[in-house]
């Protein structure tokens, strides 16, 4: 894991159709947080990515390597001193060139980021 102690996974559930959903809590403590942004913390949205990433390698057991990434939208800014708690939905779909990812991640009812990815298998 790249991230060190950057969240953990409260809970995880598998359901229909390759979908996965998680329960993950920030840690507003983070060193990310100094400087992103000192007095107004914000989640870094490559940060976002990274735990999208993580997530997809724990559940299919596989080395990832981003290899494309369209329809990324940042919809709402996440302050991990107001929404240290966050549910990712990632459905997850295998083809001949490695694994497709779609994901929402909200926090309460809101839409923070929504994006489609590609990964090559390692």
């Amino acid at each position: 894991m790249v991230l060190e102690n950057f969240y953990t996974v409260t809970e995880r559930k598998t359901e229909e159709n390759n979908s996965h959903s998680f329960e993950i809590k920030v840690n507003k403590d983070h060193e990310i947080f100094k400087g992103h942004f000192p007095e107004n913390p914000v989640m870094p949205g490559v940060c976002m990515i990274q735990i999208i990433k993580d997530l997809t390698e724990e559940t299919t057991g596989k080395k990832l390597f981003m290899d494309k990434c369209s329809n990324v939208k940042f919809t709402a800014l996440i302050n991990p001193e107001i929404n240290a708690e966050l549910n990712l939905n990632i459905v997850i779909s295998e083809d001949e060139d490695g694994i497709k990812v779609k994901n929402i991640s909200k926090f309460e009812d809101t839409i923070a980021l929504k994006l489609s990815a590609h990964y090559k298998i390692l």
